[in-house]
């Protein structure tokens, strides 16, 4: 299982339900990485997408507590013992895209994160587990710098080596 998200340099990845950024580049790598996947995301996650729409030409898979939640387009569990059952009749690439109890609660599950790194701190009611500060995780590899919108950032692929 992999988890693809964006931090700024406190690992902030939201504020008030909105991403904290607005990067192309960044957009353009998720949709080309977990395009033709599995994606699995809470909730909130869903409802902050265009319409509350699931994203196209992905398996979505959305976690709640909600049992009464339903939506068009969207596979709703509302365990992570579920979520996992439900993965069993994949065999494609699972991503875990948000939000911050979500990447908690599959952290464990994955292998490998997927990580862009702004150079910039923002307000942030939502974060990312550190993935520098654990034993657990290394990085595997780095880009060079890139900017947009006056913001600086690289993406980084880490690797679980526990």
């Amino acid at each position: 299982m992999n988890l693809i998200v964006a931090v700024d340099e406190n690992w902030g990845i939201g504020y008030k339900g909105n991403l904290l950024f607005s990067i192309k580049q960044d957009m353009k790598f998720f949709r080309e990485t977990t395009q033709n996947h599995i994606v699995v995301m809470g909730r909130k996650t869903l409802d902050s997408f265009p319409g509350g729409k699931p994203l196209k030409n992905r398996v979505n898979i959305v976690l709640t507590k909600n049992t009464d939640f339903k939506r068009d387009g969207v596979i709703v569990c509302h365990s992570t013992d579920e979520v996992l059952e439900e993965l069993k009749k994949y065999s494609d690439d699972v991503f875990v895209i948000g939000g911050e109890q979500i990447y908690k609660e599959f952290l464990p599950y994955c292998d490998t994160a997927y990580v862009t790194k702004v150079r910039a701190k923002r307000m942030a009611d939502a974060h990312m587990v550190n993935l520098d500060l654990s034993d657990e995780w290394e990085t595997l590899q780095n880009t060079k710098d890139f900017a947009d919108n006056e913001l600086t950032y690289q993406f980084y692929i880490y690797k679980r080596v526990k």
